[in-house]
């Protein structure tokens, strides 16, 4: 067990007693950061302007990726720039316009590519990776609906021997932190996944691995979990968190309502960063857009969860449908959604399963937010030392809800934490 940080101890020397707490933002990290503070014992108000269930994690594909713990910097990205910003098309896209404002959250990011860096950022993370299933059994068993977690392993499939070589060194830095994989052939990959069958030649099995039933549906259960069990959730922004004496005592919402509490979480995605000021951080955030497209009746039947890796997207088999996504755009902030990326996506993918049904589509995005190390904030404020902090999960939020959850529990009871959360201090950036 590890030691609560020197800059916490102080503020948290003696366990703290069970009270009213507010989480801003109900996604995925927020909802399970609300349930674990309701098992402590806490009268929790859950505060998004959304429904349940629509969130950035809505939009993902839906996988518990517990051995993706290496960041997107990889050595020699910066010669990539301008193949990014050349091609729209690809699986990464950088738009000229958003080159500006982003240009120093994108040098912090390619000082991550160091393989050093790399290295230590997958150990950090693997940290929080391990306990995801554990984390999450409590919540699941509290919900009506046991089977919000398949069953199943994820596939990823390439081309050419040449794209699975390249994920050789990534494979070799997961099994060196116990992560497992196994290589498929042309035979097994059809075995597995008949609608593939003949298709692909090479692919990986990450057994370790599984997907939600349904991004939307898994959030929704878990919010009436939550409501049933005496919490409240209120769909309105929260403003501003209201202070006195150097501690947070409570929030102020859009429509005027003070919710008193003691304790605040801040666990809002991308929309953090209004609160930053408050929190006396300065943390480098950004949200890198993601592109879906669903078909409630794709007329081919999807099995498992596949990361198709040379055409950069997953097909995501769900409950409303399947799911077809994963491209990522440095889009900027406050840019519009360019749902032609939803539409690049659904032609690579016709061209794999030329029978897919697309009479009937929707498109999606979510903006994940990110941080240039790719690593969340888990931390409390040194500024308000009743609040505390968990955003920029990036493309791990709903692999990580949980954990996270049990993590900010124990930081608001003044509770020793399992993993060392000084790898994912609000302060690292300083």
């Amino acid at each position: 067990m590890n030691a609560i940080p020197r800059d916490r101890a102080d503020s948290s020397r003696a366990a703290v007693k069970p009270g009213a707490a507010v989480v801003i933002g109900g996604g995925i990290v927020g909802v399970c950061c609300a349930l674990y503070l309701q098992r402590n014992g806490h009268a929790v108000t859950l505060i998004d302007p959304a429904a349940p269930g629509d969130s950035t994690a809505k939009w993902s594909c839906g996988q518990m990726a517990v051995s993706e713990v290496i960041p997107l910097s990889k050595p020699g990205i910066l010669m990539k720039v301008p193949g990014w910003l050349m091609d729209q098309e690809g699986p990464l896209a950088l738009r000229p316009r958003a080159l500006p404002g982003i240009l120093p959250w994108f040098l912090r990011f390619v000082l991550c590519a160091r393989h050093s860096k790399i290295v230590d950022i997958a150990k950090a993370m693997a940290t929080l990776t391990h306990d995801v299933y554990a984390d999450f059994a409590p919540l699941i068993d509290a919900c009506e609906d046991k089977t919000l977690m398949g069953e199943q392993p994820i596939i990823e499939v390439f081309d050419t021997p040449a794209g699975l070589e390249h994920e050789r060194p990534h494979l070799e830095l997961r099994a060196s932190l116990g992560f497992a994989s196994q290589r498929l052939n042309a035979a097994e990959i059809g075995d597995l996944e008949p609608a593939l069958a003949g298709r692909f030649s090479h692919g990986i099995l990450f057994p370790d691995w599984r997907a939600v039933s349904d991004t939307e549906g898994f959030i929704a259960a878990l919010t009436a979990s939550f409501v049933a069990q005496g919490g409240r959730r209120v769909r309105t922004e929260a403003t501003r968190i209201d202070e006195s004496s150097g501690h947070a005592t409570g929030v102020t919402l859009a429509n005027g309502e003070r919710v008193a509490a003691s304790h605040v979480v801040v666990a809002a995605g991308t929309g953090s960063r209004r609160f930053f000021d408050a929190l006396g951080v300065r943390v480098p955030l950004e949200g890198i857009a993601g592109y879906q497209a669903l078909l409630p009746e794709p007329g081919v039947d999807i099995r498992h969860s596949v990361i198709y890796a040379d055409g950069g997207f997953c097909f995501s088999p769900m409950t409303r449908g399947l799911q077809i996504g994963g491209t990522i755009e440095f889009a900027g902030r406050n840019a519009k959604p360019n749902f032609k990326r939803a539409e690049i996506i659904l032609a690579k993918a016709r061209r794999v399963l030329p029978e897919l049904r697309t009479d009937r589509l929707e498109y999606g995005v979510g903006y994940r937010p990110f941080l240039p190390d790719t690593k969340p904030v888990i931390d409390g404020s040194r500024r308000l030392p009743n609040v505390f902090m968990a955003f920029g999960h990036g493309q791990l939020g709903l692999t990580l809800g949980a954990t996270t959850g049990r993590l900010i529990a124990d930081l608001v009871a003044g509770r020793p934490t399992k993993q060392d959360l000084a790898p994912f201090s609000a302060y690292r950036f300083a």
